[in-house]
């Protein structure tokens, strides 16, 4: 039995499928449903769980080589919001790009985990290194 880290097996599972160069989405409760990739749905009730408390989850055994973000993220939220944001993401290059544009990247994603999260935009691409 797990007694630390990510307890959700099919979070699990959808990790250690990943490899290099390989990506990963996590998105907030309002992304479109992709039906060609594998969605893990973890939303409970609005803004539980979020984006940013995926991505905690996630960073300690997942080497990130680039986030992917969409640019109108920085244009529809406050300076905190976006702060905390870079944080999450430190040490990590942080591309943005037109909404449409990063929505084009997801197809090629091997899976997403889809959150609560209320944070306009807050969606996140994440490329293994």
């Amino acid at each position: 039995m797990l007694k630390s880290g990510i307890l959700n097996p099919a979070i699990n599972s959808l990790l250690s499928r990943i490899r290099h160069t390989n990506t990963l989405v996590i998105a907030d409760r309002g992304f479109p449903y992709w039906p060609e990739i594998e969605t893990i749905d973890i939303s409970l009730v609005d803004d539980i769980p979020r984006v940013l408390d995926v991505l905690a989850s996630i960073r300690p055994n997942f080497v990130i080589g680039v986030a992917f973000m969409a640019e109108e993220f920085r244009s529809v939220n406050t300076h905190e919001t976006q702060a905390a944001f870079t944080r999450s993401l430190s040490g990590i290059e942080i591309t943005y790009e037109p909404h449409i544009e990063f929505k084009k990247r997801v197809p090629r994603a091997i899976g997403l985990i889809r959150t609560g999260d209320t944070t306009q935009y807050a969606n996140i691409i994440i490329e293994s290194a």
